[in-house]
């Protein structure tokens, strides 16, 4: 089993930079896939980028280009950098994380089985 543990939201105005961390303990990170998914108020939690245990990574459309996500195995960290924020980027974050044995990206919310506390996001206009 593993631990999530998300820092780093806050209140940015647009166009604003904010990066967050997932800190993960328990089994050896490595092994894991990560992904990062936001929820707004009153929507269903959805994809926002992965992160696989070799270091490919997939994106949903309304971030790509701004948002980066990278992860440090020495540090048991995964990392969501956001960039060129709009304030239709707020929501709760949440980081997760996915054990199973074959080396791809995930970006299904029932692919993931361990999920952190969730982050507030908030972008002013």
């Amino acid at each position: 089993q593993v631990q999530l543990v998300e820092s780093g939201g806050g209140s940015v105005q647009a166009g604003g930079s904010l990066r967050l961390s997932c800190a993960a303990s328990g089994r050896t990170f490595s092994t894991y896939a990560m992904g990062w998914f936001r929820q707004a108020p009153g929507k269903e939690r959805e994809f926002v980028a992965a992160i696989s245990r070799s270091d490919s990574t997939y994106y949903a459309d309304s971030v790509k280009g701004r948002f980066t996500i990278s992860r440090d195995n020495a540090k048991n960290t995964v990392y969501l950098q956001m960039n060129s924020l709009k304030p239709e980027d707020t929501a709760v974050y949440y980081c997760a994380a996915n054990g199973a044995s074959y080396s791809g990206v995930y970006y299904r919310t029932d692919e993931y089985a361990y999920w952190g506390q969730g982050t507030q996001v908030t972008v002013s206009s």
